[in-house]
């Protein structure tokens, strides 16, 4: 029985010590973490005034891709066709697109007006291009739904073609659903607009639109 006892006691004492130790050891790991966490935060450079305002001037002026995007003023004609399955019946729509740049040629702007599916159609997107993050972001909302939908990417040079890349939600099942758009500058009067939508786990291209300036 004094065995027994005495086998007890020391585990209970080997018990108390682990526990001692890991709340030690979760101790220091929190100390090391927020000493981690300080450094990186004081290893980071402090700028003047001067070179503040000067990353500050090259974020806000407009570039070459704001140029880029300057070039495609005016009225355009939409020739659109869709597709709501892979391999389904093409649908057909048109539509005028205005566009311009707003808020000191920085943004720009484009309004859709037109018929889809027997119905008048509005439309409205912006395209930005940030400086700093060097690529772009598009955003496009309509009179058919109340969503918005934000995609990013950067443009090659090479195609003169821009890919962006976001997500939408269904409206049948509430879920997000990637789509990718790949937007191509045929020629001075000319673009292409592709966008590609996921459906059972395979991407199919959901919508064509061709774009003829006046």
């Amino acid at each position: 029985m004094k065995k027994l006892t005495t086998t007890l006691v020391i585990l209970v004492m080997c018990f108390v010590s682990c526990k001692k130790e890991i709340k030690t050891e979760e101790t220091i790991t929190a100390k090391d973490t927020n000493t981690v966490k300080t450094e990186e935060t004081a290893a980071e450079p402090v700028l003047d005034s001067a070179a503040q305002m000067k990353a500050w001037q090259a974020y806000a002026t407009p570039g070459a891709p704001h140029k880029l995007m300057a070039d495609e003023v005016g009225t355009w004609n939409c020739d659109m066709t869709f597709w709501s399955e892979p391999n389904g019946k093409a649908e057909k729509a048109t539509s005028t697109a205005e566009i311009k740049m707003i808020l000191g040629g920085r943004y720009q702007e484009a309004n859709y007006k037109g018929t889809m599916m027997g119905q008048p159609f509005e439309g409205k997107s912006t395209l930005a291009y940030n400086n700093a993050s060097k690529e772009y972001t598009t955003t496009f909302i309509d009179n058919m739904g109340t969503g918005m939908m934000i995609a990013m990417g950067k443009y090659d040079e090479k195609t003169k073609s821009m890919e962006l890349k976001g997500d939408m939600v269904n409206p049948l099942n509430g879920k997000k659903t990637p789509y990718r758009e790949l937007y191509t500058i045929v020629d001075n009067k000319t673009r292409k607009m592709e966008m590609f939508d996921v459906k059972n786990g395979e991407e199919y291209k959901s919508m064509e639109i061709i774009m003829k300036k006046k």
